[in-house]
Formats: C-alpha cells, sequence, structure tokens
C-alpha cells in the first residue's frame, strides 16, 4: 500500500503512514484486516469421505470380498465340522449308515432333521455375522475390511443393525433374478448398488 500523502510505501492494514503520520486513505477506524478465505477441509464420517467426491465400490470389488468372507466361512464351518465328527466319533456315523441299510424309517428323518438344523444354524449364523459387522464401527464385513469397503444409508451414513439385516434378507430376492444380474447390477448402476442395496437404500462405497 502506498501513502498518498507522502507515497511512502506502508503494510496492509496500517492506520498511520510511518513517514509522514498522516492516516492511510482507505482504512476505516476500527476495521479488522479480512482474514484469507478458508478451504473446507474433507470431512469423515465413519471413515467415509463426505467431500462430496464419494467412491462407489463395483461389482469385482464386491466380488472379492464376498470371496474372501466365504473362505472364511467354509474355514470356520470346517473346523466346527472337524470337531463334531470328533465329539461322536466314526461309530455314529456308521450305526447311520447301517440303519439306513435296515429300513429304520427314523434314520432318514433323523437325518433330515440334522440338515435343516445345520441349514437354520447356517442362515442365523451367516445373518449375524453380516448384520452386526455392517452395523459396527467397521462398517463391513472382513471381506470388506481388507478391501476398505463400506456400507452406508443412502446418505452416507453408518447403518443400523435393522437395515443391516433388511440388506442381508434381501439378498433372497436379489438370488431370484436370474444369470446373477440382481448382483451384476453393482456393475452398471449410478451408485454401484446391487438390487438388495436399493431394497435396503444402502451403498457400499470406498472409504478414506
Amino acid at each position: 500500500m502506498i501513502c498518498s500523502s507522502c507515497g511512502a510505501t506502508v503494510a496492509d492494514g496500517t492506520a498511520f503512514c510511518g513517514s509522514c503520520g498522516r492516516p492511510v486513505v482507505g482504512y476505516n477506524v476500527g476495521q479488522m484486516p479480512s482474514a484469507a478465505p478458508s478451504i473446507a477441509s474433507p470431512v469423515a464420517v465413519g471413515g467415509v469421505s463426505m467431500t462430496g467426491a464419494t467412491v462407489y465400490a463395483g461389482f469385482w470389488l464386491r466380488f472379492v470380498a464376498y470371496l474372501i468372507d466365504a473362505a472364511l466361512t467354509l474355514l470356520v464351518f470346517g473346523v466346527i465340522a472337524a470337531v463334531v465328527f470328533a465329539i461322536v466319533g466314526v461309530g455314529f456315523f456308521r450305526n447311520v449308515a447301517e440303519g439306513a441299510n435296515q429300513s429304520n424309517p427314523a434314520v432318514p428323518v433323523a437325518f433330515f432333521a440334522a440338515i435343516w438344523f445345520f441349514f437354520i444354524v447356517l442362515i442365523v449364523a451367516s445373518w449375524l455375522y453380516y448384520a452386526l459387522m455392517e452395523s459396527s464401527q467397521f462398517q463391513g464385513t472382513l471381506g470388506k475390511i481388507a478391501l476398505s469397503l463400506a456400507v452406508t444409508d443412502a446418505q452416507g451414513r453408518p447403518v443400523t443393525f435393522g437395515r443391516a439385516s433388511g440388506r442381508f434378507f434381501a439378498k433372497i430376492v436379489t438370488g431370484m433374478i436370474p444369470l446373477w444380474i440382481g448382483y451384476i447390477m453393482a456393475g452398471f448402476t449410478e451408485k454401484k448398488q446391487a438390487l438388495h442395496d436399493m431394497i435396503a437404500s444402502c451403498l457400499v462405497v470406498r472409504k478414506v
């Protein structure tokens, strides 16, 4: 800034010229120097970028996360099956086979009851695994965590246990669509949503 009286150079925001002592033209008494405009920094909510540049997780990333979860599930249930087999022993299965050969009507009933029990346990365990993990602070299963993915609602907020449960059971509808199109939709829809994501109003996004 230049003093209009003597032409000396004065610093911006100075009230009086240091050379002539006269007031600097353009400065108002009580005026505060204007602050430089601040640049908003990215805000992360639950580890998900909220800058407006949200990156949605496409089909292949989600498919790899599913494979990781499936491998872990098979490993856990394999260990459980091995423990059960070790507890009941080979003799139990030999007796079941002998009973079937003797046309014992109680054997097939017990066999199918065991299969249904195992199936129900598998469904409940899978539901709790997905719903609890996706509604937790991690916002995703171990497979999604490994790939830095998170499940959110339509506004980018963490999902509740109820919404995560709805998303899990909505996969039944997704699986009914022929040729896995309900899942493949995650590759070409605007927000990379599979059918069950749309039903539950959820998104799968990349974390910060």
